[in-house]
């Protein structure tokens, strides 16, 4: 298991603050070297990551990616305008301001927060998707600033296509190509225009997200049940971009609901100290949300979201925080049995690296599980056409059709699966964690363990190009394998690593798609002892291949 900081769960010491000014100086002053695979512009998982103070989020990037998007959308004649938001890390306004700079100077509509207001993920994916509805042409398409629950020092871009989703591998390679090329190039052929200029701008916009997001939640959560039921709420942003969306939305909805923590401050100060010693909106992590999880007893439910509002973190009285693929499994089984105007061939999403215990829900509620790569892009097409009306993964991101069965969000929406965990224990009497533990009489006890470990890039090279060939093991704990693969079975991609399944228990490895680590997955239905014998299995499995890989460079 993974070894916890002396610091996890802990208040963040004054030591651990970053040096904002600095950070947002290197932003100006730092000029990456393309040249070095770090500070080359990288779409991972999802959009463009890394840290001015190491040269990897710096103007330079910015510009010259806002400048590849400007050219995509004109090979794509993506001629509506550009939804445009930010979350609340350091980086974010000095890279919303360089993006605006080449947005209009590109004569781009660009449509920006009333007053300036952050503005989560999944509001911008509902914008682009409301917008683009009914259209045949002039669609509209987003990029978000944000890195989502990475620490501090740290910026993030993401763009959305008119899908509303993150941008798939082949947008995602042609605008990395583009990027890299203007920066080598020393940023020419990059149209831009002063900031103050670009503000003022024919083409730049205000839209209201907020309100307008709002007033929609009544047709993807039953707010009705939730406001009549009285039942008390607490939710903290965790200083994140809705932070300012709670309390219109309990207005609005009248909800008996509390924010615990309204404070926005880049240096996320008021967090607990993650697992491994630094500060991280995890709303999946027990350590990040010890301050909620204190709460537990004097709310009926409570919840998080991370940065960008697209992760969530279920605190129930019962149990306190549900790891993720325990709300997952919940929310499967509530959901299609109280939506009835949803598609009976309505298919659940999920990424091969959550649960079993999705499999034996859906199975029990008579619906086929689409399994595909981790990356949220992969679930955008089926939302759409309404093939699939949950999807979910591991990692607490999921999103989940409106009650007609119609697409709500193509991109993750903490917001709304946080208020379905209300939903729920308003309709059920009960919470979560106690519906949970149903299904465990019913179908087992799942031990689920996710263990990170720091490589280097050629590492991470060799267990991205794993093959089921590599894999030497005649048995997983005993069981009899049933399958070995490195290609999603929902979709035939390629996983980035390698998934080994027997009939209670599997595991996967693969590299982070932004950072620089891997992780191995490991669930269990027969106990910790099975467990940690699949877990020691998987280690070997990848030494081993590390081992083959290092000897065939040298």
């Amino acid at each position: 298991m993974k070894t916890a900081s002396p610091l996890a769960g802990k208040p963040v010491p004054p030591a651990l603050l970053i040096n904002i000014p600095k950070l947002v100086t290197d932003y100006y002053v730092e000029t990456p070297d393309v040249s070095i695979p770090e500070q080359r512009v990288k779409f991972g998982t999802s959009g463009h990551r890394g840290s001015s103070f190491d040269r990897s989020f710096n103007e330079s990037h910015i510009l010259a990616i806002c400048q590849a998007i400007c050219d995509y959308r004109s090979q794509q004649k993506i001629g509506g305008p550009l939804f445009l938001g930010i979350d609340t890390h350091a980086l974010s306004i000095p890279a919303y301001a360089s993006a605006l700079e080449v947005l209009a100077g590109n004569g781009i509509d660009v449509m920006l927060a009333e007053g300036d207001e952050y503005t989560p993920t999944p509001v911008i994916s509902h914008a682009i998707l409301t917008y683009n509805r009914g259209r045949k042409n002039q669609f509209a398409d987003g990029i978000v600033v944000t890195p989502s629950h990475n620490p501090p020092f740290d910026g993030g871009f993401k763009y959305n296509p008119p899908n509303g989703g993150p941008a798939d591998p082949t947008i995602t390679n042609w605008i990395e190509l583009k990027a890299n090329g203007y920066i080598l190039n020393g940023l020419k052929g990059v149209k831009r225009i002063p900031y103050a200029k670009a503000l003022l701008a024919s083409t730049t916009h205000r839209h209201n997200y907020l309100q307008t997001y709002i007033d929609d939640l009544i047709n993807v959560v039953d707010m009705q049940v939730i406001r009549d039921s009285k039942i008390n709420i607490a939710v903290d942003p965790l200083g994140g971009a809705g932070v300012h969306y709670w309390y219109p939305i309990a207005e609005h909805y009248k909800l008996n609901l509390t924010v615990v923590n309204d404070r926005i401050d880049p240096t996320f100060s008021f967090m607990c100290v993650d697992w491994d010693g630094n500060i991280r909106m995890d709303p999946s992590s027990p350590y990040a949300m010890q301050n909620l999880i204190h709460l537990k007893d004097r709310y009926k439910i409570a919840f998080a979201c991370d940065t960008d509002h697209d992760r969530h973190g279920i605190v129930a009285k019962s149990v306190g925080l549900l790891p993720p693929n325990h709300y997952l499994s919940v929310a499967i089984l509530y959901l299609f049995e109280h939506r009835p105007h949803w598609r009976k061939d309505a298919a659940v999403g999920k990424t091969l690296v959550s649960s079993q215990m999705i499999d034996f829900v859906s199975a029990k509620l008579g619906r086929h599980v689409y399994e595909v790569p981790v990356g949220f892009k992969w679930f955008v097409e089926g939302l759409i056409e309404g093939s699939l009306t949950f999807v979910g993964e591991e990692s607490a991101g999921a999103s989940f059709a409106r009650i007609d069965g119609s697409v709500w969000t193509t991109d993750k929406d903490g917001i709304t699966a946080s208020l379905l965990s209300a939903e729920i224990t308003a309709r059920m009497g009960k919470d979560p964690g106690e519906i949970y533990q149903e299904l465990t009489q019913e179908f087992g006890v799942s031990r689920f363990e996710r263990v990170e470990t720091i490589a280097s890039q050629e590492q991470l090279n060799i267990i991205r190009s794993l093959t089921p060939e590599k894999v030497q093991l005649n048995d997983l704990a005993g069981e009899k394998i049933k399958a070995i693969f490195n290609r999603a079975p929902g979709n035939n991609q390629l996983i980035g690593g390698i998934k080994v399944v027997a009939e209670t228990g599997w595991f996967a490895a693969r590299p982070s798609g932004t950072e620089n680590i891997y992780r191995i997955y490991v669930e269990s239905f027969k106990g910790e002892k099975q467990m940690q014998r699949i877990l020691e299995q998987a280690q070997s499995v990848i030494q081993n291949a590390l081992k083959e890989g290092g000897r065939s460079h040298d």
